[in-house]
C-alpha cells in the first residue's frame, strides 16, 4: 500500500519532533508538506526533513487534494480554529494535546469530527511507552485486582517554559502546567482506568514563582517583557461513578526534593503498581510478606513515539477508533476547565459531559 501523505502544520519543537518520527515511518506515512506562520522556519525545517512543499498558510495546505492527513503542532489556542477547518476539509487530524484550550472548543472539534467520519487522534505517547504497557496488560489480566484510587503526578523543580510567551499567557495556551504536562497525567489515569466516568472534580491552582519571575526552566526562550497569567502548580481530586478516585499534582516550579520525573501509582485490591519516570514495579503480599517485581524494558523497544505514529496510520487505513479520540481528549478538556473552576470558587465541581 502506498504510504498515506500528512501535511505538517506548525514547524516549531513539538513539529521537529513528529517530522523525525515519520522520517522513520516513510513506507507508512510519509510528510509531503510543512507550513508555518514563520515561513522561513518552514521552509528551513523543510529542508532539513526533505520535505518537498513549504506552504505560506494553512488555508493552502489543506487545499492540497495529495494530503490525506495533518499533524497539528501549533499554540493550544489554535487547535480548535485549525482541527475543525481540516477535519471540514476531509483531512485526518494528528492533534497535539492539549486537545483545545477549553472544553468549548474542544465540543467543536468533537462536533466537527462526528461530521466529518475522519479519524481525530490526540497523540499521548506517553500510554505508548514500554512501562506503562506491561503495567496495563496487568491491569487488564486482573492481576491488581479491583483498582480502587490512583495518583498521578508531575514535579518539575524550575521548569516554567518560555516565560512571557504563549507557554504562560492564559489567552493563548489556556493555563499552566495543568494544561501543558498534567493533561498527559490525566490521560494515563484513565488508561488504567478503563472506562470509568468521572462524576466531580475538587482542585486548586496556585502562581507562587511565575509572577516572581523564578523556577525558569530550559524550554523556550523567556519574553521578560511578555506575561504570566497561568498557574505554576495545581492539585486535584477525581471520583469516578463507582466511587474510585484519581488524584494528581502537577507543577512547573515548587521548592520541593523531587527528581522533575512524573509518577504514577497504582491501588488495587490484589497488589499495585508504581512509576517514576523510566522505573516501573508491581507491588503484592505474599506469605503475609510484602513483595514486588522490577520491570524491565526490552531490548528491541521502538519507542512510544514510533507506536503512536503507527497507531495513527493503522486507525486511518481501517477507519478504526484511535485508543485517545476526540471525546477523549473533550473529557479531559472539561476535567482541566472544572479544576481551574474548583479553585476559583472553592467548592467541588460537578462535571457534565454531555457534547
Amino acid at each position: 500500500m502506498n504510504p498515506i501523505r500528512i501535511g505538517m502544520i506548525g514547524t516549531g519543537n513539538i513539529g521537529n519532533v513528529h517530522m523525525s518520527i515519520f522520517k522513520q515511518l516513510a513506507d507508512e506515512g510519509v510528510i509531503i508538506a510543512a507550513t508555518d506562520l514563520d515561513f522561513p522556519l518552514a521552509q528551513k525545517c523543510a529542508a532539513k526533513h526533505g520535505i518537498p512543499k513549504v506552504y505560506e498558510t494553512t488555508d493552502e495546505l489543506l487545499a492540497d487534494p495529495e494530503i490525506d492527513a495533518v499533524i497539528i503542532g501549533v499554540p493550544n489556542q489554535w487547535h480548535a480554529p485549525i482541527a475543525v477547518q481540516a477535519l471540514q476539509a476531509g483531512k485526518h487530524v494528528l492533534l497535539e494535546k492539549p486537545m483545545a484550550i477549553n472544553a468549548t472548543a474542544a465540543r467543536e472539534i468533537v462536533q466537527a469530527q462526528r461530521e466529518s467520519g475522519k479519524v481525530l487522534m490526540i497523540p499521548h505517547q506517553m500510554r505508548w511507552e514500554w512501562l506503562p504497557l506491561q503495567i496495563k496488560e496487568q491491569v487488564d489480566k486482573g492481576a491488581l485486582g479491583e483498582i480502587y484510587n490512583v495518583k498521578v503526578g508531575w514535579y518539575r523543580r524550575k521548569g516554567i517554559p518560555g516565560w512571557g510567551t504563549w507557554f504562560t499567557n492564559n489567552e493563548e495556551s489556556g493555563g499552566g502546567p495543568l494544561i501543558d504536562i498534567g493533561v498527559h497525567m490525566l490521560d494515563l489515569g484513565f488508561f488504567f482506568m478503563g472506562d470509568r466516568k468521572p462524576v466531580s472534580v475538587y482542585g486548586s491552582t496556585y502562581a507562587e514563582f511565575g509572577p516572581k519571575k523564578r523556577g525558569i526552566g530550559t524550554w523556550g526562550t523567556p519574553n521578560w517583557n511578555g506575561t504570566f497569567d497561568v498557574e505554576d502548580l495545581a492539585t486535584a481530586l477525581i471520583k469516578m461513578n463507582d466511587g474510585s478516585t484519581l488524584s494528581l499534582e502537577i507543577s512547573w516550579a515548587v521548592h520541593m526534593d523531587t527528581d522533575s520525573e512524573h509518577f504514577i501509582h497504582l491501588m488495587g485490591s490484589e497488589g499495585g503498581a508504581s512509576i517514576r519516570g523510566n522505573h516501573g514495579k508491581l507491588l503484592t503480599e505474599t506469605f503475609d510478606r510484602a513483595t514486588e517485581v522490577e520491570l524491565t524494558q526490552p531490548s528491541n523497544d521502538e519507542g512510544g513515539r514510533i507506536r503512536v505514529s503507527r497507531h495513527f496510520i493503522k486507525c486511518i487505513r481501517e477507519g478504526i477508533q484511535p485508543t485517545t479520540p476526540a471525546m477523549s481528549g473533550f473529557t479531559n478538556n472539561i476535567i482541566l476547565d472544572a479544576i481551574y473552576e474548583s479553585s476559583r470558587t472553592g467548592h467541588e465541581v460537578i462535571l457534565d459531559l454531555d457534547v
